[in-house]
């Protein structure tokens, strides 16, 4: 073929254009059904959802060093009842 001949349809600047547009719906359109989990990794890792579970063990745990701290109670026992703690917030923390 020489370069005078006409070229493919597909070649054309209108076709590029056209595959380009539909390129970037069908982005558009993953972007869209991920929002949810675009939008925890778009934040960052400083951003963390509030997890009721890790926030429950966390005050008894505090108030269990507390506990330590203040002599109430010896260090062998705060392990105990760390874990107590910690089944009771899995029991009672909605998931």
């Amino acid at each position: 073929m020489n370069e005078n001949d006409s070229s493919h349809p597909l070649d054309r600047p209108a076709a590029r254009l056209a595959a380009v547009a539909v390129m970037l719906a069908a982005v558009g359109a993953l972007a869209v059904i991920h929002r949810d989990d675009l939008s925890a990794w778009l934040a960052g890792p400083g951003a963390v959802k509030d997890d009721p579970l890790a926030r429950c063990i966390s005050e008894h745990h505090a108030t269990i060093d507390k506990g330590v701290t203040d002599g109430i109670f010896k260090s062998d026992q705060a392990a105990l009842f760390k874990s107590r703690a910690e089944a009771l917030c899995r029991a009672t923390t909605p998931k």
